[in-house]
């Protein structure tokens, strides 16, 4: 099984992202309510990191209007982070000025994605988050970077390791103290993951990384277990298998949090967390939003 770490950190992300649900009217906003309920959770399944809301503009994502009411709603348990993400300078003050104590920044190794997802080139992209980080570093807040499509794109098609290698490096240079690798389309195999993996090892430790990825294709969970032979020991997931991403139309929600922990727990691998919490707060948070649990882990459970 290679060199596994003895524990791994696992992270929450969806909230923070594209928090609603479809229904025959159009996407329907998710209650500040529901959104406390389900952080409040998670941190109390044991997750060390949720990602709880987007400092972003609510014109562009609607759903993160109430991103100072989220912030000032949530327990915040001493022992978990609640990172937000900060796209800009302007985000990143709103964040701090409401108690965030740490941020994320996005960026993507496609220079289409980067356009549609941010509406800028990958430069000037870096160029947004140097006022970012240079604020952060006065502030004294923790700043993880995430890199998008690191295996494919959904306009480009494959994405080259060397890019990759090349944005995460910047993003890590510029003070991320993680940076979080992508795979946003899903289309990763775990040959493909090792591949880039390999081209960003030649430039960043194992110990600064983080592995994400979507489960467009069912390969999700053995691409984390490649990425964590070779080193890494942070991973992101999603309660309930939820998220996606607007920009990335075919792709299908992260890897579910149940099935990771499923997993790492049988690999004997200490993550924290208790299993049985993570999957009532995904099968709360699926019946409010009135669709499937897309956990198999949540489903083979309610069978029992």
């Amino acid at each position: 099984m290679g060199n596994l770490s003895g524990f791994v950190k696992a992270c929450s992300v969806f909230i923070s992202r594209h928090f609603y649900t479809h229904s025959s009217s159009g996407y329907v906003i998710v209650p500040t309510d529901v959104k406390v309920e389900l952080i409040n959770r998670l941190a109390d399944a044991g997750l060390p990191v949720i990602e709880a809301t987007s400092f972003v503009s609510p014109k562009w994502i609607p759903q993160m209007a109430d991103q100072v009411e989220v912030m000032c709603s949530i327990k915040k348990l001493p022992n978990v982070s609640y990172p937000v993400l900060t796209p800009n300078l302007q985000g990143f003050k709103a964040a701090i000025n409401v108690g965030a104590k740490e941020v994320a920044i996005f960026g993507a190794a496609s220079e289409s994605f980067s356009q549609k997802n941010i509406n800028c080139s990958i430069a000037e992209s870096m160029e947004r988050f140097q006022e970012v980080m240079d604020a952060a570093r006065v502030a004294g807040i923790p700043v993880r970077g995430y890199v998008s499509c690191v295996v494919g794109c959904p306009y480009e098609g494959n994405v080259s390791p060397t890019k990759v290698a090349e944005v995460a490096k910047q993003m890590h240079d510029m003070g991320c103290y993680e940076v979080s690798l992508g795979d946003t389309i899903g289309v990763g195999t775990p040959g493909s993951i090792r591949a880039m993996l390999v081209a960003v090892l030649h430039e960043l430790p194992a110990g600064v990384l983080a592995m994400h990825c979507h489960n467009t294709y069912g390969q999700a969970l053995a691409n984390i277990l490649t990425a964590l032979q070779m080193g890494v020991s942070v991973v992101d997931s999603s309660v309930a298998g939820l998220g996606g991403c607007p920009y990335a139309k075919a792709a299908s929600g992260n890897v579910a949090t149940e099935d990771v922990l499923y997993m790492l727990h049988g690999l004997g691998i200490d993550t924290g967390v208790d299993l049985q919490k993570v999957v009532e707060a995904g099968n709360f948070i699926c019946r409010v939003l009135g669709r499937p649990n897309d956990s198999n882990v949540a489903r083979a459970t309610s069978k029992l």
